[in-house]
């Protein structure tokens, strides 16, 4: 930069905020603008989500999951505790997945925390026999799985959270 140019600075005492957006100016320009297409048909409803999060789905079989049997199933696996932690086998990880064919018969995939584990011979009889006593089962199997080896990442919050490992 030479002597001859330089760099013109303004002071200034203040500057005002520009204008901030609100969802009634938006709602407003979208049903001026829907209104002029389509009529009042198009009209932004506020409460849009209401009830939909708590609605449950229509016309799901009972093994599907949100099924009355595969969530059934559930629950029962969420009354099993391993023995050495106070956290139930399902929210601890173990439980890979829960499936209901349509003959309702369950195949609930599951691990260990490792190989060596004290319960390795009681805990998948004792997750056969609760998913075998849900209303509407007919028959219950276990497949004990290794891979992917069980990590506390599996866990869920709450089994984090009981566990102080959050």
């Amino acid at each position: 930069m030479s002597e001859n140019q330089k760099i013109a600075v303004e002071e200034v005492a203040a500057v005002s905020p520009p204008k901030r957006a609100r969802v009634e100016d938006a709602s407003e320009a979208v049903t001026e603008t829907a209104s002029e297409r389509m009529g009042d048909k198009l009209e932004r409803k506020r409460d849009y989500l209401e009830g939909f999060l708590n609605k449950t789905p229509e016309h799901v079989a009972p093994g599907d999951p949100g099924g009355e049997i595969h969530d059934a199933v559930i629950a029962a696996l969420k009354e099993i505790y391993d023995p050495e932690i106070p956290v139930n086998i399902y929210d601890l990880g173990l439980i890979y997945g829960v499936e209901v064919d349509t003959d309702s018969d369950v195949t609930v995939s599951m691990t260990l925390t490792t190989p060596n584990c004290p319960v390795a011979e009681s805990m998948p009889a004792e997750v056969e026999l609760r998913a075998g006593s849900v209303p509407g089962v007919r028959d219950a199997e276990v497949v004990l799985v290794w891979d992917p080896p069980w990590d506390p990442g599996k866990m869920s919050d709450e089994a984090r959270l009981e566990l102080g490992m959050l």
